[in-house]
């Protein structure tokens, strides 16, 4: 009937093949061939051709979904937004859609975490902003719900997940401003809580001590904290310690905020001071072109991600996929 919603009878009937073949090749399943699915998968997308979710649920168990619980106050116009649509552009051709689970300021993080895995929202779960104890990803691994996370807890050996390498970037900072002389480093950390607050402080520590060089981490702010905020912090250290001659940073909103704190004070970038950042979105050089930076590859993160919790979902037999992305002082753009 014209008009009508099509089905996957309808697949059958313009492809030739039998209907219980449709459904497992539009499914992933392992005895269909590459070919044959590609195939299924555009006769389907011509068609207009959307599975009724409640119907495969009933069937199979499963939703066809992976959840991306993150942050709404996180970096959102370079990290945040690069792993959203990476780990989307991964999942277009398979047969999972992405939903985005909003995980609010001031709300407990459980919450989010909680309504999928009682309500079985969806077949997996991707998290960010990890902590070394992570209360989700203990409660996923007690539940075994699959999931995958961006950035390791305490118990990464037993969960999927993909990390940029906190410590190396700072060592690799460190290695940079001493080579151009520097003396007095600032390090501008994202807040303690998280994983990656720990590995950076750590690396930078580590390296500056090597390199004989003095060291303080900034106190009262973060890396997240609101640009005003930050730029203010950054004017008024700077104007109480002169000594200060470079700053590590640990978001790109941070870096561009201490440029300005530091312009403030009449510091000329690349000369009476370096600022040293990371972007997962080329940008920082069209703002200085003085700035020291490490690009964060994370369009490759997300797309590992995504499979990670493919992975996690479909076959939880096999060992949670794991990737670290290392930078080295070779690295700066």
């Amino acid at each position: 009937m014209t008009g009508s919603k099509p089905t996957l009878k309808t697949i059958s009937r313009l492809s030739g093949l039998a209907v219980p073949t449709v459904s497992r090749a539009l499914n992933d399943a392992p005895d269909i061939g590459a070919e044959t699915k590609k195939r299924i998968r555009r006769i389907a997308d011509e068609i207009g051709y959307v599975p009724n979710r409640a119907g495969v649920r009933l069937r199979t168990g499963r939703t066809n979904v992976i959840s991306l619980v993150i942050s709404t106050e996180h970096d959102i116009m370079n990290q945040t937004a690069r792993l959203f649509t990476s780990i989307a552009g991964e999942l277009r051709g398979t047969r999972y859609h992405l939903n985005v689970t909003p995980s609010f300021p001031g709300e407990d993080k459980m919450r989010p975490v909680r309504y999928i895995v009682e309500s079985q929202a969806a077949d997996a779960i991707i998290l960010n902003q990890i902590e070394p104890e992570d209360e989700r990803v203990r409660y996923l691994l007690d539940r075994q719900f699959p999931f995958a996370t961006h950035g390791r807890s305490n118990w990464s050996d037993r969960h999927a997940y993909a990390d940029y390498d906190n410590e190396a970037f700072a060592r690799a900072a460190i290695q940079k401003v001493h080579q151009r002389g520097r003396k007095h480093i600032l390090l501008l950390a994202p807040p303690i809580e998280q994983s990656y607050a720990q590995h950076m402080r750590k690396g930078a520590a580590e390296e500056a001590q090597k390199h004989g060089m003095r060291f303080q981490i900034a106190v009262g702010t973060s890396s997240d904290e609101p640009n005003e905020a930050v730029r203010a912090y950054i004017r008024d250290t700077l104007h109480r310690d002169p000594s200060i001659d470079a700053i590590v940073c640990g978001s790109s909103n941070s870096t561009m905020a201490a440029v300005a704190g530091a312009e403030e004070c009449g510091r000329v970038l690349g000369e009476s001071i370096d600022i040293v950042g990371k972007e997962a979105i080329s940008f920082l050089k069209l703002f200085r072109k003085a700035l020291l930076v490490l690009p964060e590859d994370v369009r490759s993160v997300g797309e590992f991600l995504a499979d990670a919790a493919i992975r996690a979902a479909s076959e939880p037999e096999k060992p949670p996929m794991q990737w670290i992305e290392t930078p080295t002082v070779d690295d700066f753009i």
